[in-house]
């Protein structure tokens, strides 16, 4: 599909349908797919209100099937990288992009939690993005923290600005730890994540989870910062 750098939210959603999501999501790393509406939301801000996408190089964080990497495509970006620990999720993010006929992605396996550490500062990949989006898993049951360490890990990839969903429960705890890292943070906008019964230990059909959609980004001395702040 060729890239629209011009497209109504709407559009995009219709786009987005198309998306294949897990077949077996896996409880222990929380694999909630981003509804095709909530992902045109965060997308079409993104670029319409900040110009955050097109001809942008970007990174998105826990690609999962890769709806935001796709949406992000279809939006102008001129690179995206997609970063997911599990390889089963790639394997359907590969497929999905080979169904929308997109070349100018590239898939990594890896640990967004790794990535943030000292030993990984010197990366190559270290501000290299201008923007990184992410749909981080919320840091319920084993993973208490983990999206705080995406956060982290977004941060450092990125030159510019990341943009990520978090669990309004938990925006205070988010926006002290931005303040403390040094970055300008700004919930735009509460959405309501229609929770589809996908796991096991689910009984309701869907439960409605009220998330923040967060902009984050860097000021003159954050990088700075963040890096004193993990060698310490």
């Amino acid at each position: 599909m060729a890239k629209a750098v011009a497209m109504k939210r709407k559009e995009l959603e219709g786009y987005l349908q198309d998306v294949d999501t897990f077949e077996k999501p896996k409880v222990l790393l929380e694999q909630y797919p981003t509804t095709p509406h909530i992902a045109a939301c965060m997308l079409h801000t993104i670029s319409s209100t900040f110009d955050d996408i097109s001809d942008k190089c970007v990174a998105d964080l826990g690609v999962g099937c890769g709806i935001l990497t796709i949406g992000s495509n279809m939006l102008g970006a001129s690179y995206v990288l997609g970063v997911d620990v599990d390889e089963d999720a790639l394997a359907v993010c590969a497929n999905n992009l080979e169904e929308f006929e997109m070349s100018n992605v590239d898939l990594l396996n890896a640990d967004v939690r790794q990535m943030a550490r000292p030993e990984a500062l010197s990366s190559r990949l270290s501000g290299q993005f201008d923007t990184v989006v992410m749909n981080p898993p919320f840091g319920t049951k084993h993973n208490q923290g983990i999206d705080v360490d995406f956060l982290r890990a977004g941060l450092m990839l990125s030159s510019n600005a990341v943009y990520s969903l978090h669990k309004s429960s938990t925006r205070e705890h988010i926006l002290k730890k931005a303040q403390f890292w040094g970055v300008d943070a700004t919930v735009l906008a509460k959405l309501r994540y229609d929770l589809a019964n996908t796991l096991k230990f689910h009984k309701k059909k869907s439960v409605d989870i009220e998330v923040d959609f967060i902009r984050l980004v860097h000021t003159e001395d954050s990088r700075q910062r963040l890096q004193q702040l993990l060698w310490s």
